[in-house]
């Protein structure tokens, strides 16, 4: 079976050929949020970092992705927008500077529970006093597991992240499901909080 990068390496690829470029939504929930400096940890093909850059934003991009890190730098080239695209592996990636705003939509259940709840916290701790950290993921109850690497991925409990930001001020909790193929579904949590000051 492929790895989950690969599984996206493919369908970004697709998506870039078709020039789909719409707000999934997530991006379209977090995007009034996003403000100032801002790193979006596992852009895909880089549709809200472009939002959010547009909106006067700031924006620090990361993905596994070859394929979608070229197509965000050439957008934001094209466009003259603020961001700065890095190709990397977010699995084992080092945040070295605080933001005012951190995303990360559908990365962390790619990894391993050790290393997911690791980069959870690093985000966390990178979220500079009175910012906003919004966080999306896929929660017990997925059936629909087809882009999974079978020997590293984690599906969260439905309200593990709400209580991994018990100390700060939620804005939105949030659960969706989406149909899958072959009966299957996709269930997520979505969280955007404010760290308290």
């Amino acid at each position: 079976m492929q790895s989950s990068v690969e599984f996206f390496e493919n369908q970004f690829s697709k998506q870039v050929l078709q020039k789909q470029q719409l707000l999934n939504p997530f991006e379209s929930l977090t995007l009034p949020y996003l403000a100032g400096e801002v790193l979006d940890f596992g852009c895909g093909l880089g549709n809200l970092s472009v939002a959010a850059a547009e909106a006067g934003c700031h924006v620090l991009a990361l993905d596994g992705s070859p394929t979608a890190i070229a197509h965000l730098r050439e957008l934001a080239g094209e466009r003259g927008l603020p961001i700065t695209a890095i190709e990397a592996d977010l699995g084992s990636y080092r945040i070295e500077a605080c933001f005012d705003t951190v995303v990360s939509i559908g990365l962390l259940m790619f990894f391993d529970r050790k290393t997911a709840l690791a980069q959870l916290a690093q985000m966390q701790s990178s979220v500079r006093p009175g910012g906003i950290l919004s966080v999306n993921v896929l929660i017990e109850g997925t059936t629909f597991l087809d882009m999974f690497d079978p020997a590293s991925y984690y599906l969260f409990g439905a309200d593990e992240l709400k209580e991994s930001m018990a100390e700060w001020e939620i804005i939105v909790a949030s659960f969706h499901d989406f149909e899958a193929p072959r009966a299957t579904v996709k269930r997520f949590s979505t969280v955007i909080a404010r760290r308290k000051v």
